[in-house]
């Protein structure tokens, strides 16, 4: 499944996967997250740290908190840098790990809030297609409201180490790739991709 954000000269769509079914959203809840939490993200640029709302986008949060406190996010690469625009992570290094998480879909949450420079976002295939994936926006990106993107959280610090993530690979790293081959695929073709060292569940 390809999640993406894609820009054109024009407009921004997201790009869907053909072959995804809407029978396959995940029926399960995942256990309730804190009402506010925050997340370091120790990254191969510096430290990140988010901030976690649940009345923001209540099935998504909890969702992250799970994936977070599972080691889900350890060694990910920022696979997808568009400056200006955002950065995107959230296939796991390891393709068995991806496969199980991947099969774990969510319903959408209502957009409540904006998607404006630091705020955390799940990528999508589109409607109610979410399962790991995420962004960071680096610009004031609020025409993604409208199609459903509905932000989790907002980095409160460290977001001069999220400008630095390196972007010289673009869009180049292919999905279905990463999936399949996981971190061994980007380390022999993207060496210089940064990463999440480690992410964790913080006190503020």
């Amino acid at each position: 499944m390809i999640k993406s954000i894609v820009a054109t000269t024009t407009a921004f769509c997201v790009c869907s996967a053909v072959f995804f079914s809407l029978s396959s959203v995940s029926q399960a809840a995942d256990p309730k997250a804190p009402e506010q939490f925050y997340v370091k993200f120790e990254t191969s640029k510096g430290d990140v740290l988010i901030e976690c709302n649940r009345s923001w986008a209540p099935i998504g949060v909890d969702h992250f908190y799970k994936a977070v406190k599972d080691g889900f996010y350890n060694e990910a690469r920022f696979f997808r840098v568009v400056p200006d625009f955002m950065v995107q992570f959230g296939i796991s290094g390891d393709p068995k790990v991806h496969e199980k998480w991947d099969a774990d879909v969510l319903k959408d949450d209502p957009v409540t809030q904006k998607n404006v420079r630091g705020m955390l976002t799940y990528a999508t295939a589109g409607p109610n297609t979410r399962t790991t994936q995420l962004f960071i926006n680096y610009g004031d990106n609020t025409f993604l409201d409208g199609q459903g993107f509905a932000p989790i959280g907002k980095v409160v610090s460290g977001m001069e180490n999220v400008d630095k993530i390196n972007s010289e690979y673009g869009e180049s790293p292919k999905q279905p790739y990463i999936e399949q081959l996981g971190n061994r695929y980007l380390n022999e073709y993207f060496p210089k991709l940064d990463y999440i060292k480690s992410a964790s569940i913080v006190e503020k």
